[in-house]
This record gives structure tokens, C-alpha cells and sequence, in this order.
């Protein structure tokens, strides 16, 4: 039980390492904050080889360190709690789907919806105090409206590339995307493997 532990906070801190790294090598960033990029997915797989509760620490911590590498973008503390910490716990809700076959795309899409409801929020709540404002070459009254188009405009295709990297990764790491390296096996199934 020690040293699951010990391999859990070793990993966790790896993909942590791993995820914020491809975070600052943004394919794309927008002007207030958000990008695309690959971070998400080291935290993906964390979450689907622990569970539910290593995985919701990973996203935390994740989006914490984050504000202080990156440099946050925000808007006062609001800002900081939703986007940041808020934002990037649920990516962890994956782990609900630890060991399901291909049910770990549907952990991966549900973390992503998490993910960009509270960034959906903290731009209808939040960052409505800059309306009117351009985004994309027009000029957006309600901040509802806006919200949606500027966060969904990075989380859809974070999410794409998210679901597409785990589809080719799928196959040839399955085992140990579905924690099999992590079961207890019983003596006669050692010796099958």
C-alpha cells in the first residue's frame, strides 16, 4: 500500500511536470487567457490510471501551478479561484472511468464539459464587466454570447485533440491507460503474464 502510494505521487507529480510543460507551448493562445494545447492530456491519463480522488488533486494542482508559471491572466481573485483552480479540478472527473475500455472517452469529454462550463461561467459573471467587446471581428453586446463563443472557440478543440491523441494512443498503450500494470494479480495469473 506504501509504495502504490509512493508510485501514485511519483507519477502524479511526472504528468504534472509533463502536462505543464506542453501548457506553455501553446499551438494557440487567445488575448484573455485560454489556449490550445496538449496539457490536459498527462492529466487525462493520471486521472484514468488513479481514480476519481488522485485524479480531481492532479487537476488542482495542475491549475494552481499554473498561476504561478504562466503568469495567470484574471481579473481579481473571482478570476483566479474560477479559472485556475475551479476550471482545472474537473478534468480529474475522468477517473470516474478508470479500467472502462472505451468509456474513458467519455471521462475525457466530461471533464472537457466541466472544464469549460466554469470558464463559461467566469466569462458570463466575471469578465462580462468588459463588455462590449471584439472577439473574432465582431463586436459582442451580451456577455452570454460572448462567453460562449470565446470559450468554446479553445475548449472545443482542446477537447477534439484530447479525444483524437487517446484515440491513437489507445491500442498501443491500453494497458496501461487501463491501470492494468496497477492491479493486484493473484499467483496463477503471474504466471500468464
Amino acid at each position: 500500500m506504501k509504495n502504490k502510494k509512493l508510485r501514485a505521487l511519483t507519477e502524479g507529480a511526472v504528468m504534472l511536470a509533463v502536462g505543464l510543460v506542453l501548457n506553455s507551448v501553446p499551438i494557440f493562445r487567445l488575448p484573455n487567457g485560454g489556449s490550445i494545447d496538449l496539457g490536459m492530456i498527462p492529466i487525462f491519463l493520471f486521472a484514468l490510471r488513479w481514480g476519481l480522488g488522485w485524479g480531481l488533486l492532479e487537476g488542482f494542482l495542475f491549475g494552481l501551478i499554473q498561476i504561478f508559471i504562466e503568469g495567470a491572466v484574471a481579473w481579481g481573485w473571482q478570476s483566479l479561484l474560477l479559472d485556475f483552480l475551479v476550471a482545472f479540478t474537473p478534468l480529474g472527473v475522468a477517473g470516474l472511468f478508470r479500467g472502462k475500455g472505451k468509456g474513458i472517452f467519455v471521462g475525457i469529454l466530461l471533464g472537457c464539459i466541466l472544464r469549460f462550463l466554469v470558464h463559461y461561467i467566469s466569462g458570463v459573471t466575471i469578465y462580462a464587466i468588459i463588455a462590449p467587446t471584439e472577439l473574432f471581428g465582431v463586436t459582442w453586446m451580451n456577455p452570454w454570447t460572448y462567453s460562449l463563443a470565446y470559450n468554446g472557440s479553445y475548449m472545443l478543440i482542446d477537447t477534439i485533440l484530447c479525444i483524437l491523441v487517446f484515440a491513437a494512443l489507445y491500442k498501443p498503450l491500453n494497458k496501461y491507460i487501463q491501470a492494468e500494470d496497477l492491479k493486484v494479480h493473484k499467483p496463477e495469473e503471474l504466471k500468464e503474464l
